[in-house]
């Protein structure tokens, strides 16, 4: 029997990575996501979590999915429920780039656009108020809820934190994960320190986040830190948090294209800015692993668009910095 689309989530490669910030003393490992038929690791909580409910009576063929999302859960949710015949809803406000719009319509998709920002200056309660609505307004309406559903956790817990230890040829010392809805550092972690018990979990966030209690600011990157702090998280599977700016995140992004090839998202250049500023305080002969979430094609209108990143108001660096800091990448590259 040939295998349908959605049998090829998960089973992504995990790949050594050489960048100029790590040396003999370092190695670095990242689990690439971007390779889901999807383009992110959103389509592994978004199969699990309809198969779960599938299984569970609480999706039938007459359902309404409805799920809020910056982009890419909605794009998995879109895909899969396009297969599935399914109708799907998506939640989204005005952060999420014009390429992730353009394929949850592509995949035929409804679109509720949430433009009322909430008391904390993001769209995220606003976006959650707006699905609560729909609940009452749409026939069979069925909320999968990402930031509060077991089932999200449990797909990373099964799927990307059980082949990193199917797949890592050394013992890791560190695990750097992005946050966001925290279903992605809760299932990796806790089935990291199943496998190793000593290893050090470092949450990545975004300045501008509350994650974790820091104060509220403007966020420009989607896909990285939160205005609300999501129900899933424990803090206690977390040993160190490090913030990163969008700016840096942006650096993080153009060092992968320059010393590695990859083309990845926001959010994978926010990890890197992570290890970056972490690097100088690790200890001898540490090992990372790390996971890139998603393709960078999804943002060529912003962290590679030079027109967006020169709109220095967005991103917090003035322009002739932004020029100069992307100029020594490839400085650095070309003298390499």
């Amino acid at each position: 029997m040939i295998p349908d689309l959605i049998s090829f989530v998960g089973n992504t490669p995990l790949v050594e990575l050489e960048l100029p910030f790590s040396s003999s003393s370092i190695r670095l490992f990242a689990k690439l996501e971007m390779f889901n038929p999807g383009g992110s690791i959103k389509d592994r909580p978004a199969l699990f979590m309809i198969q779960q409910a599938i299984a569970a009576g609480g999706i039938t063929r007459d359902s309404h999915l409805i799920e809020s999302s910056s982009g890419n859960l909605a794009i998995a949710i879109a895909m899969i429920a396009q297969q599935m015949n399914l109708r799907f809803t998506a939640v989204i406000d005005p952060n999420i780039t014009k390429t992730n719009r353009d394929l949850i319509k592509a995949y035929r998709a409804e679109i509720e656009l949430v433009e009322e920002k909430d008391r904390e200056g993001g769209y995220l309660n606003s976006r959650i108020r707006r699905v609560r609505q729909l609940l009452e307004e749409l026939p069979g309406a069925v909320w999968l809820n990402q930031y509060a559903n077991p089932d999200n956790q449990r797909a990373h817990y099964e799927g990307v934190g059980a082949e990193i230890v199917r797949d890592m040829p050394i013992e890791p010392s560190h695990a750097f994960i992005g946050v966001s809805t925290c279903g992605t550092i809760m299932g990796v972690a806790r089935r990291l320190r199943e496998a190793w018990p000593n290893i050090r979990i470092v949450a990545v966030d975004v300045t501008g986040s509350v994650i974790f209690g820091a104060p509220s600011a403007k966020r420009w990157l989607p896909g990285i830190g939160a205005s609300r702090i999501p129900e899933q998280l424990d803090a206690r599977e977390i040993d160190e948090i490090v913030y990163v700016t969008d700016w840096e995140s942006v650096l993080g992004c153009h060092q992968l294209v320059r010393y590695e090839g990859l083309l990845a998202g926001g959010s994978s250049g926010s990890v890197i800015a992570a290890i970056e500023k972490m690097a100088p305080r690790l200890p001898s002969r540490a090992v990372i692993v790390t996971v890139l979430p998603d393709r960078g094609e999804r943002y060529l209108d912003s962290v590679y668009d030079p027109d967006w990143l020169a709109e220095s108001d967005r991103i917090k660096c003035p322009v002739d910095a932004a020029h100069r800091s992307l100029g020594e990448i490839g400085d650095s590259r070309n003298a390499s």
